[in-house]
């Protein structure tokens, strides 16, 4: 089983040539619809979070070491489940990624 730790996690990351930040959020903390002008990877350390997709009406769930690959210009709102969530995430150019991508921990 691969190692879901943060400091594994950002390992991968950054063998991959990106650098990731870290950011976390409390129980049920919500973000409103919005969209960013880069490619953005998403990589949950702890707790879980549900991503929205309003454009497509579909939502993808995130839990420890789990994936999200977003493209710039995709709306999509959040909302953090009851344990809270620390995620890391790093920026890329815009147009790395064709379309929304969720790994699953371990497949990544």
């Amino acid at each position: 089983m691969a190692m879901t730790t943060e400091a594994a996690l950002r390992d991968r990351l950054e063998a991959e040539g990106l650098a990731p930040s870290a950011w976390g959020n409390g129980p049920h903390d919500r973000y409103m619809a919005h969209e960013h002008s880069y490619d953005k990877v998403i990589v949950v350390a702890a707790g879980s979070i549900r991503f929205g997709l309003p454009g497509s009406g579909d939502g993808q769930d995130l839990a420890i070491g789990d994936r999200l690959e977003l493209p710039a210009g995709t709306v999509h709102d959040a909302v953090v489940g009851p344990d809270g969530v620390s995620c890391l995430e790093a920026h890329v150019a815009s147009g790395t990624f064709d379309a929304v991508s969720r790994r699953a921990a371990g497949s990544w």
